[in-house]
């Protein structure tokens, strides 16, 4: 059973998810229904992903409509109060990063209560990170970050991988659930601070293949 632990955190991660789904939909001016959208798709899109891959049947918030209607709350309130910070995007980064990490771990947990494998739990800590801020980017009309030079995804990898590890050798949940969220959510901040980013492919001209004096006369492949 998934510890009470995992069940704050994805609490807390779902409702940092919910904001930065709003916040989309106040930038992008959508109406109370919009709001709604993006809150939910982006709270519950990775979980629901992750469950889905599982077999966890019905998902999370089938069996527990309250975080749906969490996402709504969460999504009135900033449509009232959206205006008042000056920097929504900024905001909407850091959030962002939270949920991101938090995610990262509870994905992890739930995965490994589930009795996959370490590789299995580490990859659905990565899509349920991930997967929402997919959705919410594309219903907001974003361009994906998970898509952008910025480290993302691999802050994912690095907290679900460091919390998985810990578990299997032995460390309890709550020390490994916090040094896990804390090396995914260091990761990106340093990668949002100093622009960090994975060396990028960069086309290079193609190799010009020209067949020697030697080859043409033995008439070479052809």
């Amino acid at each position: 059973m998934v510890s009470v632990i995992a069940t704050s955190l994805d609490w807390g991660g779902l409702i940092v998810f919910a904001i930065t789904g709003a916040l989309v939909a106040s930038r992008k001016q959508m109406d109370i229904v919009g709001f709604s959208l993006l809150a939910a798709a982006t709270g519950i899109g990775g979980g629901t992903f992750r469950d889905l891959a599982l077999g966890l049947t019905p998902v999370f918030w089938v069996r527990q409509p309250a975080y749906l209607l969490v996402c709504v709350g969460v999504a009135l309130a900033v449509f009232f109060t959206a205006h008042i910070p000056q920097s929504r995007y900024r905001i909407l980064l850091w959030l962002d990063a939270i949920g991101m990490a938090v995610f990262a771990v509870t994905g992890a947990q739930i995965a490994l209560a589930a009795g996959v494998s370490p590789t299995i739990a580490i990859a659905m800590g990565v899509a349920t990170a991930t997967f929402g801020g997919v959705i919410r980017d594309v219903l907001g009309g974003e361009s994906p970050v998970i898509l952008s030079h910025e480290i993302y995804v691999t802050a994912a990898l690095l907290g679900a991988c460091v919390y998985v590890f810990l578990i299997s050798a032995g460390v309890a949940e709550a020390p490994a659930a916090i040094v896990g969220f804390g090396a995914a959510f260091l990761l990106r901040a340093a990668a949002m601070r100093y622009g960090w980013s994975l060396p990028r492919y960069r086309p290079r001209p193609g190799r010009a293949f020209d067949l020697s004096s030697k080859d043409r006369h033995r008439g070479g492949p052809g």
